[in-house]
């Protein structure tokens, strides 16, 4: 299952016309697969950030976790992101609403079914946060 949105490249132009390419951000985190069964199963899920493309956030799930053996990747509004964590968001392939004081839930729509995928908010603030810090200041 994946989605994808069209942004421009990540590259950026320094002021002496060379270009270079941003930093990406991510964070590394644990996140919980809800299923029927009472025992909920931690995966590693990354959460990915590039500056180029500000109105995206990336969810990148491990390729053990595919069919096909690559990593499944979601692109979506980091708006819709933020939203989410206050209160249920969204209608097409992502939508995200908060599960009590310290979970957020995201769930991902696609033709092969849908994945429910808990998330502990501090973790996701804390990404948030790191999305809209302003950039280190250009060395010299």
């Amino acid at each position: 299952m994946s989605a994808t949105a069209e942004n421009p490249s990540a590259s950026a132009t320094s002021s002496r016309g060379v270009t270079a390419t941003a930093p990406l951000i991510e964070e590394r985190v644990r996140a919980r697969v809800i299923t029927d069964d009472p025992l909920h199963r931690a995966i590693p899920v990354s959460l990915r950030f590039v500056p180029a493309e500000p109105l995206a956030v990336r969810i990148v799930f491990p390729a053990d976790l595919s069919p096909e053996g690559t990593d499944n990747e979601w692109v979506f509004p980091r708006a819709l992101l933020e939203a989410g964590l206050q209160a249920p968001a969204g209608t097409g392939d992502v939508r995200v609403w908060p599960c009590g004081r310290v979970q957020a839930v995201v769930e991902f729509h696609s033709p092969e079914g849908v994945a429910v995928v808990q998330f502990d908010i501090a973790v996701l603030r804390r990404f948030l946060r790191r999305t809209y810090a302003p950039e280190p200041a250009a060395t010299r």
